[in-house]
Protein backbone atom coordinates (compact mmCIF):
# COMPACT_ATOMS: atom_id res chain seq x y z
CA UNK A 1 0.00 0.00 0.00
CA UNK A 2 1.39 3.40 -1.04
CA UNK A 3 1.16 6.70 1.45
CA UNK A 4 -1.16 8.22 -0.87
CA UNK A 5 -3.75 5.54 -0.80
CA UNK A 6 -3.16 5.01 3.20
CA UNK A 7 -3.48 9.09 3.65
CA UNK A 8 -6.55 9.41 1.32
CA UNK A 9 -8.80 6.63 2.78
CA UNK A 10 -7.23 5.89 6.29
CA UNK A 11 -6.16 9.44 7.79
CA UNK A 12 -7.82 11.98 5.28
CA UNK A 13 -11.62 11.35 6.49
CA UNK A 14 -11.04 11.89 9.97
CA UNK A 15 -8.93 15.18 9.12
CA UNK A 16 -12.17 15.68 7.00
CA UNK A 17 -14.55 15.03 9.58
CA UNK A 18 -12.88 17.01 12.63
CA UNK A 19 -13.20 20.04 10.18
CA UNK A 20 -16.54 19.84 9.71
CA UNK A 21 -17.66 19.08 13.28
CA UNK A 22 -14.82 21.49 15.27
CA UNK A 23 -15.40 24.36 12.37
CA UNK A 24 -19.03 24.24 12.21
CA UNK A 25 -19.06 24.77 16.05
CA UNK A 26 -16.58 27.53 15.34
CA UNK A 27 -18.93 29.77 12.91
CA UNK A 28 -21.82 29.26 14.42
CA UNK A 29 -19.91 30.39 17.92
CA UNK A 30 -17.90 33.17 16.71
CA UNK A 31 -19.84 33.95 13.20
CA UNK A 32 -22.89 32.87 14.14
CA UNK A 33 -25.11 35.28 11.69
CA UNK A 34 -23.32 34.31 8.71
CA UNK A 35 -24.74 30.62 9.24
CA UNK A 36 -27.38 31.06 6.64
CA UNK A 37 -27.92 29.86 3.27
CA UNK A 38 -27.13 33.18 1.39
CA UNK A 39 -30.64 32.51 -1.22
CA UNK A 40 -30.62 34.28 -4.03
CA UNK A 41 -34.42 33.95 -4.39
CA UNK A 42 -34.83 37.74 -3.72
CA UNK A 43 -32.67 38.54 -6.62
CA UNK A 44 -34.36 36.22 -9.10
CA UNK A 45 -37.43 33.77 -8.41
CA UNK A 46 -36.44 32.34 -12.22
CA UNK A 47 -35.86 28.77 -12.36
CA UNK A 48 -35.13 29.18 -8.19
CA UNK A 49 -38.34 27.11 -7.10
CA UNK A 50 -37.72 23.77 -9.63
CA UNK A 51 -33.91 23.82 -9.34
CA UNK A 52 -34.00 24.06 -5.46
CA UNK A 53 -36.97 21.56 -5.09
CA UNK A 54 -35.51 19.10 -7.41
CA UNK A 55 -31.89 19.37 -5.96
CA UNK A 56 -32.79 18.82 -2.19
CA UNK A 57 -35.24 16.06 -3.12
CA UNK A 58 -32.49 14.48 -4.72
CA UNK A 59 -29.58 14.83 -2.68
CA UNK A 60 -31.39 14.47 0.57
CA UNK A 61 -32.45 10.93 -0.72
CA UNK A 62 -28.82 9.99 -2.04
CA UNK A 63 -27.29 10.52 1.36
CA UNK A 64 -30.02 9.19 3.09
CA UNK A 65 -29.65 5.93 1.17
CA UNK A 66 -25.64 6.47 1.39
CA UNK A 67 -25.63 6.32 5.00
CA UNK A 68 -28.26 3.78 5.12
CA UNK A 69 -26.46 1.50 2.79
CA UNK A 70 -22.95 1.89 3.54
CA UNK A 71 -23.69 1.82 7.86
CA UNK A 72 -25.84 -1.28 7.99
CA UNK A 73 -24.28 -3.67 8.62
CA UNK A 74 -24.45 -6.89 6.54
CA UNK A 75 -25.81 -9.17 9.26
CA UNK A 76 -28.80 -6.86 9.91
CA UNK A 77 -30.00 -6.99 6.09
CA UNK A 78 -29.03 -10.65 4.95
CA UNK A 79 -32.49 -12.20 6.19
CA UNK A 80 -34.28 -9.53 4.30
CA UNK A 81 -32.24 -8.95 1.06
CA UNK A 82 -29.53 -10.63 -0.73
CA UNK A 83 -26.16 -8.91 -1.81
CA UNK A 84 -27.04 -8.95 -5.22
CA UNK A 85 -30.38 -7.43 -4.57
CA UNK A 86 -29.11 -5.06 -2.30
CA UNK A 87 -27.06 -3.77 -4.75
CA UNK A 88 -29.63 -3.40 -7.47
CA UNK A 89 -32.07 -1.47 -5.41
CA UNK A 90 -29.19 0.97 -4.72
CA UNK A 91 -28.01 1.36 -8.44
CA UNK A 92 -32.07 1.57 -9.27
CA UNK A 93 -32.97 4.70 -6.36
CA UNK A 94 -30.01 6.08 -6.66
CA UNK A 95 -29.75 6.23 -10.33
CA UNK A 96 -33.21 7.94 -9.81
CA UNK A 97 -32.85 10.51 -7.52
CA UNK A 98 -29.61 10.90 -8.81
CA UNK A 99 -30.87 12.21 -11.88
CA UNK A 100 -33.29 14.44 -10.26
CA UNK A 101 -30.62 15.72 -8.43
CA UNK A 102 -28.34 16.55 -11.25
CA UNK A 103 -31.70 18.15 -12.93
CA UNK A 104 -32.11 20.77 -10.16
CA UNK A 105 -28.37 21.07 -9.70
CA UNK A 106 -27.69 22.34 -13.34
CA UNK A 107 -30.71 24.67 -13.34
CA UNK A 108 -29.01 26.15 -10.10
CA UNK A 109 -25.85 26.46 -11.84
CA UNK A 110 -26.96 27.72 -14.66
CA UNK A 111 -28.89 30.75 -13.29
CA UNK A 112 -25.74 30.94 -11.16
CA UNK A 113 -23.65 31.36 -13.93
CA UNK A 114 -26.01 33.70 -16.50
CA UNK A 115 -28.14 35.96 -14.39
CA UNK A 116 -25.89 39.02 -13.68
CA UNK A 117 -27.15 40.16 -10.45
CA UNK A 118 -26.95 36.78 -8.91
CA UNK A 119 -23.37 36.44 -10.26
CA UNK A 120 -22.53 39.97 -9.16
CA UNK A 121 -23.71 39.29 -5.37
CA UNK A 122 -22.27 35.54 -5.60
CA UNK A 123 -18.66 34.55 -4.37
CA UNK A 124 -16.48 31.96 -5.27
CA UNK A 125 -17.00 30.01 -2.86
CA UNK A 126 -21.02 29.88 -4.05
CA UNK A 127 -20.11 28.89 -7.47
CA UNK A 128 -17.18 26.12 -6.33
CA UNK A 129 -19.29 24.67 -4.34
CA UNK A 130 -21.92 23.66 -7.33
CA UNK A 131 -19.11 22.80 -9.24
CA UNK A 132 -17.90 20.74 -6.61
CA UNK A 133 -21.72 18.87 -6.38
CA UNK A 134 -21.99 18.34 -9.93
CA UNK A 135 -18.22 16.92 -10.23
CA UNK A 136 -19.50 14.53 -7.20
CA UNK A 137 -22.96 13.78 -8.65
CA UNK A 138 -21.46 12.75 -12.11
CA UNK A 139 -18.71 10.61 -10.46
CA UNK A 140 -21.99 8.99 -8.26
CA UNK A 141 -24.03 8.46 -11.54
CA UNK A 142 -21.03 7.04 -13.45
CA UNK A 143 -20.13 4.49 -10.98
CA UNK A 144 -23.45 2.92 -11.23
CA UNK A 145 -22.29 2.26 -14.63
CA UNK A 146 -19.29 0.73 -12.97
CA UNK A 147 -21.40 -1.37 -11.03
CA UNK A 148 -23.61 -3.06 -13.73
CA UNK A 149 -20.52 -5.06 -14.63
CA UNK A 150 -19.82 -6.68 -11.10
CA UNK A 151 -23.36 -7.54 -9.86
CA UNK A 152 -23.07 -9.78 -7.41
CA UNK A 153 -22.27 -6.98 -4.68
CA UNK A 154 -18.98 -8.32 -3.65
CA UNK A 155 -17.56 -4.31 -4.55
CA UNK A 156 -20.43 -2.98 -2.46
CA UNK A 157 -19.50 -5.13 0.62
CA UNK A 158 -15.81 -3.71 0.33
CA UNK A 159 -17.07 0.01 0.02
CA UNK A 160 -19.68 -1.00 3.42
CA UNK A 161 -16.25 -2.22 5.20
CA UNK A 162 -14.31 0.74 4.23
CA UNK A 163 -16.92 2.99 5.83
CA UNK A 164 -17.79 0.70 8.64
CA UNK A 165 -14.10 0.51 9.98
CA UNK A 166 -14.26 4.47 9.81
CA UNK A 167 -16.84 5.21 11.47
CA UNK A 168 -16.08 2.89 14.32
CA UNK A 169 -12.19 4.15 14.47
CA UNK A 170 -10.77 0.72 12.95
CA UNK A 171 -6.83 0.44 11.54
CA UNK A 172 -7.05 -0.92 7.71
CA UNK A 173 -10.10 0.75 6.32
CA UNK A 174 -8.07 1.46 3.18
CA UNK A 175 -7.09 -1.93 2.74
CA UNK A 176 -10.94 -2.38 1.23
CA UNK A 177 -10.71 -0.17 -1.28
CA UNK A 178 -6.92 -0.70 -2.71
CA UNK A 179 -8.17 -2.61 -5.66
CA UNK A 180 -11.83 -1.25 -6.69
CA UNK A 181 -12.40 1.30 -9.44
CA UNK A 182 -10.87 4.79 -9.29
CA UNK A 183 -14.16 6.05 -9.76
CA UNK A 184 -15.07 5.33 -6.36
CA UNK A 185 -11.91 6.19 -4.77
CA UNK A 186 -12.51 9.59 -6.55
CA UNK A 187 -16.06 9.71 -5.28
CA UNK A 188 -15.25 8.88 -1.42
CA UNK A 189 -12.09 11.61 -1.34
CA UNK A 190 -14.31 14.19 -3.22
CA UNK A 191 -17.18 13.18 -0.75
CA UNK A 192 -14.51 14.06 2.16
CA UNK A 193 -13.35 16.92 0.49
CA UNK A 194 -16.95 18.36 0.55
CA UNK A 195 -17.23 17.65 4.42
CA UNK A 196 -14.00 19.71 4.77
CA UNK A 197 -15.23 22.72 3.13
CA UNK A 198 -18.54 22.95 4.65
CA UNK A 199 -17.63 25.29 7.79
CA UNK A 200 -16.42 28.06 5.51
CA UNK A 201 -18.79 27.87 3.01
CA UNK A 202 -22.82 27.92 2.37
CA UNK A 203 -23.10 23.91 2.96
CA UNK A 204 -22.55 24.74 6.50
CA UNK A 205 -26.58 25.18 6.31
CA UNK A 206 -26.69 21.46 6.46
CA UNK A 207 -26.82 21.30 9.97
CA UNK A 208 -30.16 23.65 9.57
CA UNK A 209 -32.11 21.31 8.90
CA UNK A 210 -36.25 22.24 9.38
CA UNK A 211 -37.14 18.98 11.19
CA UNK A 212 -39.07 21.24 13.77
CA UNK A 213 -41.45 21.89 10.86
CA UNK A 214 -43.40 18.54 10.85
CA UNK A 215 -44.80 18.60 14.14
CA UNK A 216 -44.92 22.26 14.72
CA UNK A 217 -48.86 23.53 15.53
CA UNK A 218 -50.56 25.13 12.35
CA UNK A 219 -50.01 28.75 12.13
CA UNK A 220 -53.47 30.18 12.68
CA UNK A 221 -54.64 33.18 10.18
CA UNK A 222 -58.04 34.86 10.85
CA UNK A 223 -59.19 37.68 7.97
CA UNK A 224 -60.35 40.63 9.57
CA UNK A 225 -64.05 41.98 8.64
CA UNK A 226 -64.24 45.11 6.97
CA UNK A 227 -66.46 46.37 9.51
CA UNK A 228 -63.74 45.92 11.51
CA UNK A 229 -61.34 48.61 9.86
CA UNK A 230 -64.52 51.31 9.47
CA UNK A 231 -64.92 51.75 13.06
CA UNK A 232 -63.60 55.14 14.11
CA UNK A 233 -61.50 54.71 17.04
CA UNK A 234 -63.04 55.53 20.53
CA UNK A 235 -62.72 59.22 22.36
Amino acid sequence: MNLFDQFAFQIYPYIAMAVFFVGSWARYDRAMYTWRTGSSQMLSDKGMRWGSNLFHVGVLAVLGGHLVGLLTPHAVYEHFISTPHKQLLAMIVGGVFGVICLIGLCILLLRRLTNPRIRATGTFADTLVLVLLLAQLLLGLFSIFISAGHLDGSVMLLLTEWAQHIVTFRWGAADYVLGVHWVYKAHIVLGMTLFLIAPFTRLVHVWSIPVGYLWRPYQVVRRRSASAFNQSPRV
